[in-house]
């Protein structure tokens, strides 16, 4: 999936010679966290967020707080280091970043122009989007060795109950490397059928696996 497919289009931004109070403003009547910052001509130079400003704006408990500061041009306390994306970047990419940088957005560029913007939220809800779990569905989690090969047979079972495969997650197993867990969410609201296929073919169903839960 590509990052133009979710990022939010409807970019709100100012230019660096707009004052603090501005972007309060915006921020408040658009209800957002995160303001690109661009020059006259329409380029990011900078980012500014709802902390950002928190900790340049004067305190309601000062007794003598600084007005002026309200009135300071955002080019004195936005990040000018921002971290961009382009729309043809690749979301699980792009998601890395997120984590690795421990940022809550990222605007979208493309040639110097904010185009778009992404933010944490967006991405748990593709990534919502992405395994099928706003849908009526079941989940099944199978343990297989790690060979080739193994994911194909357990969705050649699947198939054969003429039941529709939602999504497909497959990660490492956690405490032994021979063995990866694969996770299927199947279009079904009763998977019992689907659970004693897979067992009967010798494979570990890890989920469900509960008292009341077939065996």
């Amino acid at each position: 999936m590509l990052i133009e497919e979710i990022m939010n289009r409807n970019v709100f931004s100012l230019e660096e010679n707009q004052t603090i109070a501005d972007a309060i403003k915006m921020m408040r009547e658009k209800n957002i966290r995160h303001l690109p910052i661009v020059n006259q001509k329409g380029e990011l130079t900078g980012i500014v967020s709802d902390r950002d400003l928190k900790d340049a704006s004067p305190s309601i408990l000062d007794s003598d707080p600084n007005k002026e500061v309200l009135e300071s041009p955002l080019s004195s306390i936005m990040k000018r280091d921002v971290i961009t994306a382009h729309p043809l970047d690749f979301v699980e990419e792009i998601s890395t970043i997120f984590y690795e940088q421990r940022i809550s957005s990222i605007p979208i560029v493309d040639q110097r122009k904010v185009i778009g913007i992404l933010t944490e939220t967006d991405m748990l809800h593709t990534l919502i989007l992405l395994t099928g779990a706003h849908q009526p569905s079941s989940h099944i989690e199978v343990q297989v060795a790690n060979v080739s090969g193994k994911l194909a047979d357990i969705t050649q079972i699947i198939s054969k109950r003429n039941v529709n495969i939602i999504s497909v997650l497959v990660y490492p197993c956690s405490h032994d490397e021979q063995y990866k867990n694969i996770v299927f969410r199947i279009q079904t609201m009763n998977p019992t059928t689907v659970i004693n296929d897979i067992k009967n073919e010798g494979y570990q169903v890890l989920w469900p696996n509960m008292p009341g839960v077939t065996k």
